[in-house]
């Protein structure tokens, strides 16, 4: 078995949009798919949501306030997963419900050190 990192990235400079029963609705569909991928035995890590700010720190000891980029899109949040194959990861980051925002799943083996 294999790790594999799912990482979330959608425009994040889109305020959440819906009621808060939508909202919920949400969260409802994001707490169901890691679940069952948790009661198959295969969730490492939960779901982890990152804060918009942070910093950035570059070579020679600079540090800016970040992370921002030219475009919308950036990282929201990730998962870590244990399956067989990379196949097998994105068949089921194919039940993401990033999707419904527009978002993507990128997915990447854990190498091991």
């Amino acid at each position: 078995m294999k790790d594999f990192l799912f990482v979330y990235s959608a425009d994040y400079t889109v305020p959440p949009q819906g009621t808060p029963e939508q909202m919920q609705a949400m969260m409802k569909l994001w707490m169901d798919w890691l679940g069952s991928i948790g009661a198959q035995g295969k969730l490492k890590s939960p779901g982890h949501r990152l804060e918009n700010g942070g910093k950035v720190v570059r070579p020679n000891n600079v540090v800016t306030d970040g992370p921002y980029a030219d475009i919308k899109e950036s990282i929201g949040g990730y998962s870590i997963v244990t399956v067989g194959t990379i196949e097998e990861a994105a068949e089921i980051a194919k039940g993401c419900p990033i999707y419904a925002v527009g978002g993507n799943v990128e997915v990447r083996e854990v190498a091991a050190m």
